[in-house]
């Protein structure tokens, strides 16, 4: 099934997910008309996918208490999840030049953290979903008690993974101190806090503030701590801010603009949300413009960038997939 163009400013832009690859078509990233070649988006994502996997499956073993551990590794390996802050976190490092190696352990803890946020996101006092990645959320299979200390322990265990984990050789000291100092403003009482808590307490009216610090922290997040790794310049790294926090809160804005779209029927594993979207508050006609604005403000922050060549194509790249979604990878997170 496929929409008509509902929030692209040239070329149709937004479809259901289909079942097949597509790849990227020619970028134009500047006033100097620099031609990137055409990238496979969904082999550089699938790719980075089978790694991350692998080292998260290390990095959360089962030890005593082994309940707790067993419901931190029920949601941070949960088949079909995108990966998409670890990867963010991946292409922007290798931007500026920094290795995959320099970057994996941050990229592992940015899971780390994005999972706890979900397993805390979904509780009943929250956003009370019953589901998540397609399968169970994880307090209605471990219950409310072990799934908050399951969150709990995944916060400090991303941060230890980036200490003990990054390589001294390829990531100086105060280079890791900036990204665990970025995480913690993200994830803190200023950041995704600060959203769940307007999500739920908040007016009408603070639908956007609710939206960038729900989504828009996470993108905002993995972007500019790929960018400290490989030692990005702090005019670099407000670009990356901005453009994460744009792609972020763009990836859920055209969620909920498709599930209005194809009128999905309520999930049986999901009691209806009481949070606020720009559909939920102002309609899918506002929210399509909103996504249209997003998606021409991220690829603007990445037009400073046209000096490193064909190594901006994966963050064009996440840009038109989270407006297109142009192909299938993993499930809804």
């Amino acid at each position: 099934m496929i929409f008509s163009s509902v929030i692209s400013a040239k070329p149709p832009c937004l479809y259901l997910p289909r079942k097949f690859p597509v790849r990227c078509s020619s970028l134009s990233v500047s006033a100097n008309q620099l031609n990137l070649t055409q990238f496979d988006l969904k082999t550089y994502w699938t790719t980075l996918i089978a790694e991350i996997d692998n080292d998260l499956e290390k990095a959360v073993p089962i030890k005593y208490p082994e309940q707790i551990y067993e419901a931190m590794r029920y949601s941070v390996l949960a088949k079909g999840a995108k990966r998409a802050p670890p990867v963010m976190c991946v292409a922007a490092c290798e931007l500026f030049g920094g290795s995959r190696l320099a970057a994996f352990p941050t990229a592992c803890a940015l899971e780390m953290v994005h999972a706890a946020s979900l397993i805390h996101d979904d509780l009943p006092c929250m956003d009370d979903d019953l589901s998540r990645r397609g399968q169970p959320s994880n307090h209605t299979v471990y219950g409310v008690d072990i799934a908050i200390l399951a969150g709990d322990a995944l916060f400090p265990l991303g941060f230890q993974h980036i200490v003990s984990h990054t390589p001294s050789d390829l990531v100086p000291e105060d280079r890791i101190l900036r990204v665990i100092a970025e995480i913690a403003r993200a994830v803190g009482s200023t950041g995704m806090a600060a959203g769940q808590f307007l999500d739920l307490e908040g007016g009408a009216n603070q639908v956007r503030f609710v939206q960038e610090k729900k989504y828009g922290e996470m993108g905002e997040c993995s972007a500019v701590c790929g960018g400290l790794l490989a030692g990005a310049e702090d005019d670099e790294i407000r670009r990356l801010r901005r453009y994460g926090r744009a792609v972020g809160v763009l990836y859920q804005v055209v969620n909920d603009i498709l599930e209005a779209k194809a009128e999905i029927p309520e999930d049986e594993g999901k009691k209806k949300k009481k949070g606020k979207s720009y559909v939920a508050v102002y309609g899918v006609e506002r929210a399509m413009e909103v996504a249209k604005e997003l998606r021409e403000k991220a690829k603007k922050e990445l037009h400073g960038f046209e000096k490193y060549g064909e190594k901006v194509a994966p963050l064009y790249s996440f840009v038109d997939y989270a407006a297109d979604r142009g192909f299938s990878i993993g499930a809804s997170s």
